[in-house]
């Protein structure tokens, strides 16, 4: 056994450890998620002069291609040329064709940012005076179509297939190993390891159109495909599936070499020389150590895969976080993949191999140290990627962290209750192994009474060998009788096949579900599946989310920027203000700002911006302005924009009858019912 294992052992080993390790060196560390930060000209600004290229600042260095920035006129035509060239770390560049008449212009852009998330977005600027504008530029990015959903949905079956395999292979590894020759576990594995290949192959295809035109025909376009291996997060799919073919490898000996050990007896062929009995055990231990150790360096580089194109791999500490990531993609795959198969095994498992007490118990030990792991690697990630208290509830992100941060409490109220039903089982098992002892202890003691009271040789023994003879008997010739029936009626055959195995697996099924422990404690486990079905979904969404941290200091800096654009404004009498409003409906909540040029008795050009919670223009119903001056008791001087594009509106007559402290009031209506109205002051004149 020695001779056939170890050589095994020491390949699946060898071979782990040298593509993980090949595929691993090459995860370095990225910059952050993008976000626009800036330009010039600047959003809603009106020029006197025709600009001679158009600039875009993002909050980290983005990926960019030929049509990544675009500049359309008034009537929807391009006129920005070459493409955008990057002058410093996070700005980007297009030039634009000259002699540009007056007009409102309109900026496209659509970029990968480093953590391998589309970011698209759109606004316009004047020269001269604003104008209407055919353009109706979407912000719909390329993955808010079909191909995003596709894209979407792979992530969480790849997320899913990975928990599975790795979770799975763990639980069989450290808790039940005879679960090794378990069909229904072995088929639960194969189909995370088949999961988790089909959705890596799936983005793989998918990626190129996903960051780019967002069309399901340009899936299957080779040079697309191309571009998508030269990037960051292709190499990382290629290394997945690289490590897959090595996961392949490890399933096939987990479930071939180490399920003919994993009964708890000798290797097959152990007896076959001296020490046999001793050279199995030692087999058994080094094929279990082998397992244990290829597994994990195979499921951490499967996990460092997403680390190292991710969130993880950008921003802050990445050469920190990273590691965390996987420690934390680890424990979330040990716990609810472990939990994956302890439900299969307790629904499925043979009557004659049960679940044990001890499998459960050992179970509950490692879904322990993962919620411990968890807790700890979820605590710096939060930290990393919010940064403040505010970003649990002004971001995204951090609202889902929250649903995810409650899923996970109730599933540890649900494991809480498995552990007691645990604890019943193991007490139930104790108590019926008493009585069995006890009974068999009776019966042996009625027996010798009755022998002591009976000669040898007396008809009750003989009654009772007859007897066995007679059943002994019986039984082949109703064998026979089947069999004769068998050979003249094939059909009839295979319906008997059919009705045995029916009725054998109805026999399991009672047999299963007999024990009120062991019922309360599947039924506890299938909820605690359930919740991890929608945690999972959380996580997958939540990894595709702008980090809260991010989102925030682009406010800031968009906020910065709006300031000092402001500033330089009213050094020359224009006057700029910025309200966030929440009108308490769906979609309700967002930024209005106004802007008065020169800000001046008499004349004024007026511009409104409607901006959601994420920075991008949104359009609402109506935007209504009121302008009063209460010192002079003048007003309120109402003022209907018009709607000139995505989020813009603007009036070019605007009458200020005099100077002095005036109050701007903006009514924004989202709905038919829910509408705010918000204001500020401003200093005309």
């Amino acid at each position: 056994m020695t001779q056939t294992i170890a050589p095994r052992v020491r390949t699946l080993v060898l071979l782990i450890l040298a593509v993980a390790g090949a595929l691993l060196a090459g995860a370095a560390p990225a910059s952050a998620h993008a976000a626009l930060t800036g330009s010039d000209p600047a959003q809603g600004a009106v020029v006197d002069t025709a600009p001679s290229q158009v600039s875009l600042t993002f909050s980290e260095p983005v990926a960019v291609g030929d049509d990544s920035v675009r500049v359309l006129d008034p009537k929807g035509e391009r006129v920005d040329k070459g493409d955008p060239a990057n002058p410093s770390g996070t700005t980007y560049s297009v030039p634009l064709v000259s002699g540009l008449p007056d007009g409102t212009y309109t900026v496209a852009y659509q970029v990968v940012s480093a953590d391998s998330h589309p970011v698209a977005g759109a606004f316009t600027f004047s020269i001269g005076a604003p104008s209407e504008t055919t353009v109706s530029v979407s912000a719909q990015g390329s993955d808010d179509g079909l191909v995003g959903w596709l894209y979407g949905f792979g992530r969480y079956v790849s997320y899913a297939g990975f928990v599975v395999l790795a979770g799975g292979a763990a639980f069989v590894l450290a808790c039940w190993a005879p679960g090794a020759r378990a069909r229904a576990v072995q088929r639960l594995v194969v189909s995370g390891w088949l999961a988790l290949t089909a959705a890596t192959l799936g983005l793989l295809m998918l990626r190129g159109s996903y960051t780019t035109s967002g069309k399901i025909g340009d899936v299957f376009d080779l040079e697309l495909l191309g571009d998508v291996l030269q990037t960051k997060t292709g190499a990382a799919l290629v290394s997945r599936l690289l490590l897959l073919a090595a996961a392949a490898l490890f399933i096939a000996v987990l479930f071939g070499a180490y399920a003919r050990t994993a009964d708890g007896g000798a290797p097959d062929h152990a007896a076959e020389g001296d020490g046999g009995s001793d050279g199995g055990e030692t087999d058994k231990r080094d094929l279990t150590f082998g397992l244990a150790l290829g597994g994990t360096v195979v499921a951490a580089g499967l996990a460092a895969s997403w680390a190292m194109s991710e969130h993880a791999s950008q921003g802050l500490q990445a050469g920190v976080a990273m590691p965390v990531d996987v420690v934390h993609l680890l424990a979330v795959a040990a716990w609810l993949g472990g939990l994956a198969a302890l439900l299969v095994a307790l629904h499925r498992a043979p009557v004659e191999t049960p679940v044990g007490r001890d499998a459960v118990r050992r179970f509950s030990r490692l879904a322990f140290g993962s919620v411990v792991a968890l807790a700890v690697t979820g605590v710096y990630q939060s930290w990393r990627q919010l940064g403040s208290w505010s970003a649990f509830t002004d971001t995204r992100y951090g609202q889902l962290l929250l649903v995810k941060i409650a899923l996970v409490a109730v599933m540890v109220a649900v494991a809480f209750l498995s552990r007691r039903w645990t604890q019943r089982l193991a007490d139930a098992r104790v108590s019926v192994a008493t009585e069995e002892a006890a009974r068999s202890e009776e019966t042996e003691r009625a027996g010798e009474a009755e022998e002591e009271k009976q000669p040898a040789g007396t008809a009750p023994a003989e009654a009772s060998g007859t007897s066995a003879v007679s059943e002994a008997a019986e039984a082949p010739r109703a064998s026979d009788a089947e069999k004769a029936e068998a050979g003249h009626d094939s059909v009839r055959a295979a319906q008997l096949a059919r009705q045995r195995a029916a009725t054998e697996a109805a026999r399991q099924k009672r047999l299963r579900d007999a024990d009120p422990n062991r019922f309360g404690l599947r039924r506890s486990v299938l909820a605690e599946a359930g919740v991890a079905v929608v945690l999972l979904a959380v996580t997958t969404v939540l990894t595709q989310t702008e980090p809260g941290r991010t989102e925030q200091d682009a406010k800031a800096a968009a906020a910065s920027s709006s300031s000092s654009a402001s500033t330089t404004g009213q050094g020359s009498g224009a006057v700029s203000l910025t309200m966030p409003f929440d009108t308490g409906g769906t979609n309700g909540k967002g930024v209005v700002s106004v802007d008065l040029d020169p800000a001046q008795a008499g004349d004024n050009a007026l511009h409104v911006y409607v901006e959601g919670p994420d920075g991008t223009p949104v359009d609402v119903p109506e935007v209504k302005i009121a302008l009063t001056l209460a010192a002079q008791d003048i007003g309120p001087l109402p003022v209907a924009p018009d709607h000139i594009t995505t989020g813009h509106w603007s009036a070019s007559t605007v009458q200020i009858p005099m100077a002095g402290d005036w109050k701007v009031e903006v009514t924004v209506r989202t709905s038919d019912i829910d509408q705010v109205t918000v204001s500020k002051n401003a200093q005309i004149g």
